[in-house]
């Protein structure tokens, strides 16, 4: 499959398919006639005595310098390498990829003025696995990804350094193997290419489409628990939700009383004494709805803005080119929070119900899950890593981008931190990932101690995980079985084999 851009019709779905399944990527046939229109509009604008942000004048705090039409060209290069100043680890070549689409795909809607080899270079460096060494960190997100998206961009120039093949390599011989020639930049196209909040979407729409596979796993990790806790699923009752009609709530609710049909071990105490169970338990739609409401909003903001124009100035077919400040980050930054709270909640039920597993009092299993208690610790410890791991989201849940620092001399006076928002989302999503994944093996460790059968798609998942992983009889490692069950949620496969055996989980 190849992915088709025209600046409009990306998702977050084509993201993953170009950054993870490396698919192929090409510009939408006679997409270049608005790009070339926008490239004839600022060629026109040298040639006048005309100040043009970024184009014939400084930028920043230097927009009042103007700077001589011969040096227009130097002014782009100079931009570029001023502007990678970024530190840290390198960001994942998955993530570096998206950044590489989304940026292309902009610049493919014909407002920002450059030529349309600009685009083509990027989508050749994509499609032949030329990748640019990205340093993570120095994004305040606004005016854009600045730093990233510079370090990036060297590449195009045969400057930095990029990863081909697997080997890591200075950007001009990465080119060379891949037969791409570097490029030499005009007027308007280096800040064409480093004005925009690619980095930032990039590392969202991937965190975004892990989110929604690992709700649909914590759903599955959750209806387990209840089995194994002996818990009612009177709380899924479809009368209870379609008066509290939040559209995410009635979902997962649907989605529990699926996971749990035809339970053998739910009709065992359906007359029994005990009138409630614990929040964490009784709760799960609530939650687990609110989460995916919050899933539903981030997606909608992250397709906006991965078919939006975000550089400065932006050229209009009718001539005018306006300064302006679509390059930032806000729109994105609050959802990206929002996206981290969401998946913090996901974690924080899923370590509480797995607790409660490991209670002999409240679960009437085995302290620990294990059959002999005091020799064996059972899963003790990995109730501490879930604990962990969710404390640890609590810090990297607070809302960055609240905390705005003035930049360049106070000309940028309120930034976005939108970039900071992204990578904690994305680290929050891998700690939860393995949150649920203690709870997933935790929940079928406790299912041993059941002899009557638990609902379809409880017992679906059962089986898939005892296909990877043995009961615990005795004490061993169980980093191993934690990281098995993780890769089966990120990969969808667990998810997959439930909904084999029941419907599809909304």
């Amino acid at each position: 499959m190849t992915i088709k851009i025209d600046g409009n019709n990306l998702d977050p779905e084509d993201v993953k398919s170009v950054s993870r399944d490396l698919e192929k990527v090409e510009l939408v046939e006679g997409c270049k006639e608005g790009i070339e229109v926008s490239r004839h509009i600022v060629e026109n604008k040298l040639d006048s005595d005309e100040n043009i942000y970024g184009i014939n004048t400084g930028f920043g705090d230097l927009a009042n310098v103007k700077i001589d039409k011969k040096k227009t060209e130097e002014l782009q290069e100079n931009l570029i390498r001023s502007h990678a100043s970024g530190v840290g680890n390198p960001l994942d070549e998955e993530i570096v990829r998206g950044t590489m689409l989304l940026r292309a795909n902009t610049l493919a809607k014909g407002y920002s003025g450059v030529r349309p080899i600009v685009i083509e270079i990027l989508l050749d460096m994509l499609n032949e696995g030329v990748h640019p060494i990205v340093p993570a960190k120095g994004s305040v997100g606004a005016s854009g990804d600045l730093a990233p998206l510079a370090h990036m961009s060297l590449v195009l120039l045969g400057e930095g350094e990029a990863i081909y093949n697997d080997k890591r390599l200075s950007g001009g011989e990465a080119l060379k193997k891949a037969d791409i020639d570097p490029i030499k930049l005009e007027a308007k196209e280096g800040l064409a290419l480093l004005n925009g909040t690619q980095v930032m979407t990039a590392i969202g729409a991937l965190a975004l489409q892990d989110g929604k596979r690992l709700l649909k796993a914590a759903q599955i990790a959750s209806a387990m628990s209840l089995e194994a806790l002996m818990g009612t699923s009177a709380v899924f009752d479809e009368r209870i939700h379609d008066v509290r009609p939040h559209r995410g709530q009635i979902k997962c609710a649907k989605n529990l009383r699926e996971l749990t049909r035809d339970s053998e071990i739910m009709d065992s105490h359906r007359e029994c004494d005990k009138v409630q169970d614990p929040y964490t338990l009784r709760c799960m739609p609530q939650v687990y709805g609110a989460a995916k409401d919050a899933l539903r909003y981030v997606e909608k903001v992250l397709k906006i803005e991965m078919n939006s124009v975000t550089d400065n100035p932006l050229v209009f077919p009718d001539g005018d080119i306006i300064s302006g400040g679509n390059f930032h980050g806000q729109p994105v930054a609050l959802a990206l929070d929002f996206l981290s709270m969401a998946i913090s909640e996901i974690g924080n039920i899923s370590e509480r119900t797995t607790d409660k597993l490991m209670y002999e009092e409240e679960s009437g299993l085995p302290r620990f899950l294990t059959p002999e208690g005091g020799l064996n610790s059972g899963f003790m410890i990995a109730q501490y890593t879930a604990a962990s791991l969710v404390s640890e989201n609590k810090v990297l849940s607070h809302p960055a981008c609240v905390d705005s620092i003035p930049t360049s001399a106070g000309q940028e006076d309120h930034v976005s931190m939108g970039t900071i928002s992204a990578r904690h989302a994305r680290e929050i999503v891998e700690n939860v990932q393995y949150t649920v994944a203690i709870e997933l093996i935790s929940a079928a460790q406790a299912l041993e101690f059941h002899d009557i059968k638990p609902g379809l798609g409880v017992k679906a998942a059962y089986r898939y995980i005892r296909k990877y992983i043995d009961p615990l009889e005795k004490d061993r490692s169980l980093h191993p079985d934690i990281k098995r069950v993780t890769d089966l949620i990120k990969d969808g496969k667990l998810v997959k084999e439930v909904e084999e055996e029941i419907s599809v989980l909304h």
